[in-house]
């Protein structure tokens, strides 16, 4: 069985299919506009909500791990992530703080945001001001991309992302595109041990109606809190 998913290894993931998953256009694009494409929709974009299936990989040991869930996310990058399968796992990422709530234990982690994100490439993607060409070196051929392709099929246009500046949570990542939607399907991050956690998305849906109390959390009353927010 895999330990309970690092905060940190988790935010990665949020903040890059946030800063990916909403490049939409009638055009099918090349790969090499592609990032431009995302930088645009990225712009524009207020809320989405989407369902995923998560795929963790430990490379020491070669297990998987499969949860599932629904995701929303509303600017200013507020996101609220919650799995169902296979335990009940919460995360939300408000304003200024953010929790980690596990259900089953019982066990509520709170956070200062301003303190989570002490990394130049996630603070850019949070706060709406990521740009992947100047955050990554953008690659849309590379050694084993082929393999990429085939594992994620053939009508998804493939691009690798390598940090400018290399973070434990992430040191490689691949987005998968729809191209003739522009929109992603699949996020795929390596961190420093060369654990994958893989995001599929599903049933995206741009823009909805988002209530402010969605990015919003209260202990239940027989929770144990950690309170994290004076660091680490």
């Amino acid at each position: 069985m895999f330990r309970r998913i690092g905060f940190w290894t988790l935010l990665t993931a949020l903040c890059l299919v946030a800063a990916t998953a909403f490049a939409q256009d009638v055009r099918s694009p090349a790969p090499e506009d592609l990032p431009d494409l995302i930088q645009r929709r990225y712009e524009t974009l207020r809320t989405f909500r989407a369902d995923f299936v998560q795929e963790l990989t430990n490379v020491s040991s070669g297990d998987v791990e499969v949860r599932k869930g629904r995701i929303w996310f509303k600017q200013p990058s507020q996101v609220r992530w919650e799995t169902t399968d296979p335990e009940k796992e919460l995360l939300v990422l408000g304003p200024d703080h953010a929790w980690d709530y596990i259900e089953d234990e019982k066990l509520a982690i709170k956070y200062s945001v301003a303190g989570l994100l002490d990394s130049k490439t996630i603070i850019r993607f949070i706060s709406g001001r990521a740009n992947l060409k100047e955050d990554f070196i953008v690659k849309t051929e590379w050694q084993g991309a082929d393999e990429v392709r085939a594992k994620w099929g053939k009508g998804c246009v493939v691009i690798q992302l390598v940090p400018k500046e290399a973070e434990p949570g992430m040191v490689l990542a691949y987005i998968g595109v729809d191209p003739k939607t522009g929109l992603l399907r699949q996020v795929m991050i390596v961190d420093f041990y060369g654990n994958g956690n893989e995001v599929r998305l599903s049933n995206v849906e741009l823009d909805p109606d988002l209530p402010q109390s969605m990015f919003e959390f209260t202990p239940p009353a027989d929770t144990h809190v950690e309170d994290n927010t004076q660091g680490f």
